[in-house]
């Protein structure tokens, strides 16, 4: 396992998987695991991380063991260097720290790079109907290995420059000499078991800063023979074509070059499909060694690529021809050959009726539906529905589709809050009305009986009084307005009474129309009954029911001094009727919508209203374990004015 994943810091952007050239990565519960028998190592993941997440395996302490044991050890360092240690200005040195880390050679891998050009433009200019692809860069001969399997044939049997190094080196210090490879590869970790270890630079500096190694403290040391040449800009891009001189016009040459995680792709599938044929391939899974996973990060590419062409340039300036040439010579005929066996690890393709059946689930269910933003990390919302089949990706890594949910989730939460606001305030309301309950059954006991002394006493006074005594008026008055006592004491114990409803199976047809009947409407009013009902029979008590139309049709008919209609629906279910009120009046207030239930509550001028009629209305109903709700506007700027009641009241007793 070269990659993994430092779970605790992994949060879930996806920026991994969209940057996996091999997908190799899973998303197991919202977080990123790397696949290690699908990786290719190119290290891409790591640097596009930005929490640190993905990091690759440290081998500084494998380097350490080397350098304990006893004998000569070797350094081999990539041609790349220059881009990493700008800040050293003698790359002298960059081999003279090396060599204080313990190191008895340092060697340029530029040479190895030399002699693999040679390799691959012998094997070019000979090819005849076979096309290559390079196979320099490991994450390369991986991915087509395991991806494109039936590509390994044209992979070039030619070493990379490390392993050519490697070999060069034993062949002149002897066949046990431990070597190090140091560069800007994650994946030459472990491209070959001849080398004993690999290290990125960014473990190198590791390595000077634990040993407290800098540039000012060591000496200026040149490298151990062979020497590079023009292999020095292999690292850049086509600098493998540069340093084997092979034709890359666009025009006469037969060689297209392709560097990063999208192009080189690209370029492989144009190629096993047959349309770039006569073509080879020079292939880079990064945007040039000089971008490696190993390197600092921050570095900019067109700098670094400068870093390295000056280095070249002054090398080439500076090169002994004619020892570099023997040296050349002198090599060239060491094995440099390497075998490439497929590893299919391609994915086999799920049931189409799968993949559509995880489409559908997220809202995708035309083509229209697939927006292809990427925002998973894959390309297509098929490629990312195919990989929750696979079990490499959760339906919620598709943005467009967490949104919706979220949204969603938002108006079920408002929706959950206004009920729960609703039912508080109607458990506040009830609260509070049984208190004010207690106390009117309370009041209207005490009440009953001095007042009906009162309405006796002042009816047979009355009675004998003769109509023209000025005293008739006084106890008319008396008479009436203990009447008017009476009303509100029984409206009192209305209001308070408490489970004396007599249920019996009532037609509320009729039941409306004989409330209606009941109620005298003036002239500009007209009441209107709209039927919606299919079975109008309900278990309620008739004469409470008759009270609760009655009280609300006459607050309809006092809300509209000018006229208006009088709407009552009446509609069913299974398990409720419903009767709603629905009047053009003036409406009603916010300021007193809350209080309309509330006994002795009335916007009625003095004496015009008691202000139980609600307040009863909203017992019987609750007596019956219904629901009454009120709609009401009192704005004409906010639409048509009026107020709707609504009682939903249960078709069958509890």
């Amino acid at each position: 396992m070269l990659v993994y994943t430092i779970k605790e810091l992994c949060r879930t952007c996806y920026t991994c998987v969209r940057e996996c050239p091999a997908r190799a990565i899973r998303i197991v519960g919202g977080q990123a695991e790397v696949i290690t028998e699908r990786c290719v190592a190119c290290g891409n993941c790591t640097k596009v991380c930005s929490q640190g997440a993905k990091v690759f395996v440290n081998t500084v302490d494998l380097v350490n063991k080397v350098l304990e044991k006893p004998g000569k050890k070797a350094a081999l360092l990539a041609p790349s260097f220059p881009a990493e240690f700008d800040d050293v200005t003698d790359y002298r040195k960059v081999v003279g720290m090396i060599r204080a880390l313990g190191f008895d050679y340092v060697a340029e891998v530029s040479f190895g790079a030399d002699l693999v050009a040679h390799r691959y433009r012998s094997l070019i200019n000979e090819a005849d109907d076979k096309n290559y692809i390079s196979s320099d860069c490991p994450a390369i001969v991986s991915f087509i290995r395991f991806y494109h399997p039936d590509l390994t044939p044209n992979l070039i049997r030619v070493v990379s420059p490390m392993v050519a190094m490697t070999r060069v080196m034993r062949n002149k210090h002897g066949n046990d000499l431990p070597v190090v490879f140091i560069g800007p590869c994650v994946a030459k970790k472990a491209e070959s078991a001849e080398v004993n270890a690999s290290i990125t630079f960014l473990e190198l500096r590791e390595m000077f800063a634990a040993e407290g190694i800098t540039a000012d403290g060591v000496m200026p040391s040149e490298f151990d023979p062979p020497l590079g040449g023009r292999g020095a800009i292999f690292p850049v891009t086509r600098g493998l074509l540069q340093t084997a001189g092979v034709n890359d016009d666009a025009i006469t040459g037969n060689i297209i070059a392709a560097e990063g995680r999208i192009d080189f792709q690209e370029a492989i599938r144009e190629f096993e499909e047959g349309m770039i044929g006569g073509q080879h391939l020079e292939l880079l899974c990064c945007e040039g060694c000089i971008m490696g996973p190993g390197m600092s990060r921050g570095g900019k590419q067109y700098n670094r690529r400068a870093l390295v062409s000056s280095y070249a340039q002054q090398k080439m300036t500076s090169l002994a021809n004619e020892e570099w040439n023997n040296n050349v010579e002198n090599y060239i005929t060491l094995d440099l050959s390497a075998r490439f066996r497929p590893d299919d690890k391609r994915q086999l393709s799920a049931e189409e009726e799968e993949v559509q059946q995880v489409l559908v689930s997220m809202g995708k269910v035309t083509e229209k539906d697939h927006l292809n933003c990427g925002a998973c990390g894959y390309d297509t919302c098929y490629d990312h529905a195919l990989a929750i089949v696979k079990g490499l990706a959760e339906e919620e890594m598709c943005l467009p589709y967490t949104i919706e949910k979220l949204h969603k989730s938002v108006q079920d939460l408002a929706l959950s809050n206004a009920k729960l606001t609703t039912m508080q305030n109607a458990l506040k309301q009830s609260e509070k009305l049984a208190h004010m309950g207690q106390l009117s059954a309370g009041i209207a006991h005490e009440l009953n009986n001095p007042l009906g002394v009162v309405i006796m006493y002042s009816n047979i006074l009355l009675e004998e009084c003769k109509p023209d005594d000025p005293v008739s008026e006084d106890l008319r008055l008396i008479v009436e307005q203990a009447a008017r006592c009476k009303k509100i004491v029984g409206g009192l114990l209305n209001f308070a009474r408490k489970n004396q409803v007599n249920h019996e199976y009532v037609d509320i047809r009729k039941l409306t129309e004989n409330s209606i009947a009941g109620v005298l409407f003036p002239d500009n009013v007209r009441p209107v009954v709209v039927d919606r009902t299919t079975h109008p029979d309900a278990a309620i008590d008739a004469e409470q029911m008759t009270q609760v139309l009655t009280n609300l049709f006459k607050n309809a008919i006092d809300a509209m001094p000018g006229g208006g209609t009088l709407e009552i629906c009446l509609e069913d279910s299974v398990s409720d009727v419903t009767f709603t009120v629905s009047d053009t009046g003036s409406g009603i207030s916010e300021e007193d919508k809350p209080k309309i239930f509330e006994p002795f509550f009335t916007t009625k001028g003095l004496g015009q209203g008691t202000g139980l009629g609600l307040a009863t209305t909203y017992g019987i109903v609750k007596m019956h374990k219904g629901q009454i709700t009120v709609e009401t506007n009192d704005d004409p700027a906010m639409g048509p004015t009026g107020t709707t009641f609504r009682i939903i009241i249960p078709r069958r007793p509890e």
